[in-house]
C-alpha cells in the first residue's frame, strides 16, 4: 500500500503540474483580457498534431520546439481577427465565440488527420524507467517535469523581471489606467494572448507523448484547467499553479481508494473553496 501510494503522490503531482501549465496559459488571457477561452483545448490539439505532422522531418525535438511557436502564431491571428472583435462587450458574446472555435478546431483536425487515434513517437530511452523499483517513473515523465518547472520560471521571470511582464501585470489591475499611461493596448492583448497559447501548444506537445493523439484530447482536458484556475484563483499566476498540483494529486489518490471518484473529487474540492474562499486560495476578490 506504501508503494501504492507513494505511485499516486508522484503520479499527482506529474499530471499536476501538466494541468498548471495549461491552465496558467488559460489564466494570463482570461486575466488580461476578461475573454474565457473555451478554445484552449483546441490550441493543445493543434499543437500536438503539428508536432505529430513535423516529426518525420524535424523528429521529435525539433517538433517540440517548433509545434508550440507555429500554435503561438496561430493564437495571434485568431485574436487579431477574431477575440479582439468582442472586446468590451458581454463575456457572453466571447464565450461563445471560443466555445463555437474549440469545435471548429476540433473538426479540422479529425478532418486533417482522421479520427482514430494516432501514436506520437518519443524517443525510446525517455520511455524506459529509471529503475526497478521505481518502474512507474519514465525518463520521460521526469523531462516533462524538468522542461514545465524551467518554462513557468521563465515564464515567472518574464512577468516579474521585464517591462512587457510588468505591462501585462498591470493590465489585469487596470487597462484603462496602463492605455493611458501611452501602452498600446491592442498589442499588449495580442502578445499576452500569444504566450498564453504557446503554453497551450506545449502542453500539447507533452500530451501527446503520454496520451497519444486523438481529435478531441483538447476537450477531455480543458475542464481541468478551469478548475485549477478557480481552485488556486482567478488573478494569480502561482495560485494557478497551485490549483493544477492540488488536482493533480486529488485525483490520483482518490483513484487508488475509491476510483470512481477520480473525477468527482476535483469538482467536490471547487465546490468547497468556492464556499469557504469564492476567490480561490490565492486569488483576489472582485476579479471577475
Amino acid at each position: 500500500m506504501t508503494q501504492l501510494l507513494l505511485l499516486a503522490v508522484i503520479n499527482g503531482l506529474i499530471v499536476g503540474a501538466f494541468y498548471a501549465l495549461m491552465a496558467i496559459g488559460l489564466s494570463l488571457i482570461m486575466s488580461l483580457s476578461d475573454v474565457i477561452n473555451f478554445a484552449h483545448g483546441g490550441f493543445l490539439a493543434v499543437g500536438a498534431y503539428l508536432a505529430y505532422s513535423m516529426a518525420p522531418y524535424l523528429g521529435f525535438w525539433g517538433g517540440l520546439i517548433v509545434a508550440p511557436i507555429l500554435t503561438a502564431l496561430l493564437g495571434l491571428l485568431v485574436e487579431r481577427f477574431l477575440i479582439s472583435r468582442v472586446y468590451g462587450r458581454d463575456p457572453l458574446y466571447s464565450l461563445l465565440l471560443t466555445f463555437g472555435l474549440a469545435f471548429i478546431f476540433e473538426d479540422v483536425t479529425r478532418y486533417i488527420w482522421g479520427a482514430q487515434s494516432l501514436p506520437y513517437q518519443v524517443p525510446g530511452w525517455l520511455m524506459a524507467p529509471l529503475s526497478l523499483d521505481l518502474f512507474f517513473l519514465t525518463g520521460y515523465r521526469v523531462f516533462m517535469i524538468a522542461l514545465i518547472v524551467l518554462v513557468v520560471g521563465a515564464l515567472f521571470w518574464v512577468m516579474t523581471r521585464t517591462r512587457l511582464g510588468l505591462r501585462i501585470r498591470a493590465g489585469t489591475l487596470d487597462l484603462e489606467t496602463v492605455s493611458v499611461l501611452g501602452v498600446n493596448v491592442r498589442v499588449l492583448r495580442n502578445l499576452n494572448f500569444g504566450i498564453g497559447i504557446f503554453l497551450a501548444g506545449l502542453a500539447g506537445v507533452l500530451a501527446a507523448g503520454q496520451l497519444g493523439l486523438t481529435p478531441t484530447i483538447g476537450s477531455s482536458l480543458i475542464m481541468q484547467s478551469f478548475v485549477a484556475i478557480i481552485i488556486g484563483g482567478l488573478g494569480s499566476l502561482t495560485g494557478t499553479l497551485l490549483g493544477g498540483l492540488l488536482i493533480g494529486l486529488a485525483m490520483n489518490v482518490t483513484a487508488v481508494f475509491l476510483p470512481s471518484a477520480t473525477e468527482a473529487v476535483i469538482y467536490v474540492m471547487m465546490a468547497l473553496v468556492l464556499l469557504v474562499r469564492p476567490q480561490g486560495l490565492l486569488g483576489e476578490e472582485g476579479r471577475f
